[in-house]
């Protein structure tokens, strides 16, 4: 690598990254809408404390542990990419940092305990940049792909790891945003196709945003789907993608017992006194598999995978 400019970015990159956020942030204040926020104290303590541990402690951390324990257990492997040009370390450090933490993600939803450190993501009832790094701090420490920053440098791509993170700061801050710079492709007809061809390989605010909804019932929202972080590309070979140019009608997760901050970064070490949250120390999750049928009397309105019976 010997282009000036990306020499620059891999040796400023934190500044960069910190620059995005900076970026993001006067364009949501710029355009209003922290005057008119509906976020509490206790969101923005979720949120600021999160981001702290992950910038400051957490990832410094693990990509420590991780090249530290290489250096002791395969030695002879430090450096083993360096002599790869720039242009292929780059895709091949965003592509397995992408699919690791498409799968993690996925993972966060489908396991009970691991859905618990990353409830915290699910329960702003709107976007915002630092929503990005809204989870418990547990939940950063066994992210794949926090170790895999680690790997990598060991194996010699830190430069193209340090562009890589950049870029990927970019499309993750951009699609928690507020400011949803699809919106300006939704209105016009004629930049329609150039966005379709953009979300089948980047993740867009609209995709993500309709991962947060509350639920399907607005045709909207895709609360258990639309996982990709970085790519798209994951979730359309793995079913779980949703391509609709809109964004959904409310975020945040169903019954929220508006749990404190503490028990949002720090459960099980701190749990909710909340009566019926799942971080509360007393909750179970119900067993629903059970052979008798259910029978529900539902008064008139929206419900999901309910059909009409006339017996």
């Amino acid at each position: 690598m010997d282009h000036p400019i990306i020499q620059f970015i891999a040796d400023k990159h934190m500044f960069f990254v910190v620059g995005i956020l900076v970026f993001f942030g006067l364009i949501e204040t710029a355009l209003g809408y922290y005057a008119a926020t509906k976020r509490t104290k206790n969101d923005l303590m979720v949120e600021v404390v999160n981001t702290f541990f992950l910038m400051v402690i957490t990832k410094p951390a693990v990509v420590f542990i991780a090249m530290s324990a290489l250096k002791w257990l395969a030695p002879a492997g430090e450096g083993a990419l360096s002599g790869l040009s720039f242009w292929i370390l780059l895709p091949m450090f965003l592509l397995v940092d992408d699919f690791l933490q498409y799968w993690y993600h996925r993972s966060s939803h489908e396991y009970k305990w691991l859905w618990k450190w990353h409830r915290a993501h699910h329960t702003a009832t709107e976007m915002g940049l630092l929503v990005s790094y809204r989870e418990s701090i547990y939940f950063y420490m066994l992210m794949p792909n926090v170790w895999w920053l680690g790997v990598f440098a060991f194996l010699g791509g830190a430069a193209p790891m340090a562009v890589g993170i950049v870029l990927k700061q970019a499309i993750v801050i951009s699609s928690h945003s507020l400011a949803t710079w699809d919106s300006f492709f939704h209105k016009n007809k004629v930049l329609m196709p150039v966005l379709r061809g953009l979300e089948r390989i980047f993740i867009t605010p609209a995709f993500h945003h309709q991962h947060h909804a509350v639920s399907k019932v607005d045709g909207i929202g895709n609360p258990n789907g639309n996982y990709g972080n970085m790519l798209s590309i994951w979730d359309q070979l793995f079913g779980t993608a949703q391509f609709v140019h809109a964004f959904p009608s409310g975020y945040g997760i169903p019954n929220d017992p508006d749990d404190g901050w503490a028990a949002h970064c720090f459960y099980p070490l701190v749990k909710s006194d909340k009566p019926g949250s799942e971080l509360a120390p007393d909750f179970s999750f119900d067993k629903t598999t059970v052979p008798e049928p259910a029978v529900l009397n539902l008064p008139p309105g929206d419900y999901l995978y309910c059909t009409v019976s006339n017996w």
